[in-house]
């Protein structure tokens, strides 16, 4: 049987979905597309504006001046904005706190879903997000909703923070998370939200490998 296949991966904020899906895509030579990669490069231009991101008019104003690509490079994946270099800028966290008034705005999601399932239509990929496996990608052969516990999830953001020099308490992070999965699982487009035929997955008390271990073991269960 053709291994070509189509690997969604959802989940809430920091899920540890964009570090898995990478690990993921690599071990089985797949293509990554990092669509919350694309939605923070939508909100850095919005707060580079002075727009407000809820200003659904402006943002949408904003949208034919978007061009987003992904480019390898020596420490994984470069994302570019209209050919300028905003990996680390987009991880920034007033682009982290306004990602999702912009992801919400219903002419954003149109947008980039169209980007990404142009990018899923060249071939094998796993693409993780909020809505890939109901929305961007409904016909995926696999799906994975990977969860975790708000506690442990600010811990990671936490330490991951720290790694760039970003003092933010754990406290603090537990609040934000906390009201971005409220706001993802509320909005009125494509809400995040488990797939009927996804498979969940439980990662606060995994490792990443013992996590990327478990997708590939759905991955050959599909084969």
């Amino acid at each position: 049987m053709e291994d070509r296949m189509q690997i969604a991966i959802d989940g809430p904020a920091s899920a540890g979905k964009s570090t898995v899906a990478k690990l993921v895509a690599k071990k089985l030579g797949y293509v990554y597309c990092d669509t919350g990669a694309m939605y923070r490069s939508v909100t850095l231009l919005v707060l580079r504006r002075g727009v407000a991101p809820d200003d659904a008019a402006a943002v949408t104003a904003l949208l034919p001046e978007v061009h987003i690509e992904f480019k390898p490079s020596a420490d994984g994946q470069l994302t570019l904005l209209n050919g300028e270099d905003i990996t680390l800028a987009i991880r920034q966290e007033d682009v982290t706190n306004n990602a999702s008034a912009v992801a919400a705005i219903p002419a954003v999601r149109t947008e980039l879903t169209n980007q990404q399932r142009e990018i899923a239509a060249k071939g094998n990929i796993v693409m993780d997000g909020r809505d890939i496996g109901t929305t961007v990608l409904p016909h995926a052969e696999l799906k994975v909703f990977m969860v975790a516990s708000v506690e442990e999830r600010a811990r990671r953001r936490f330490l991951d923070n720290k790694e760039k020099g970003i003092d933010v308490s754990v406290e603090t992070l537990e609040k934000e998370i906390a009201a971005r999965d409220y706001k993802d699982s509320h909005r009125e487009t494509s809400p995040l939200k488990q797939a009927d035929d996804a498979v969940r997955l439980d990662t606060t008390p995994m490792s990443i490998d013992e996590v990327v271990d478990s997708i590939i073991k759905l991955y050959e269960a599909r084969q």
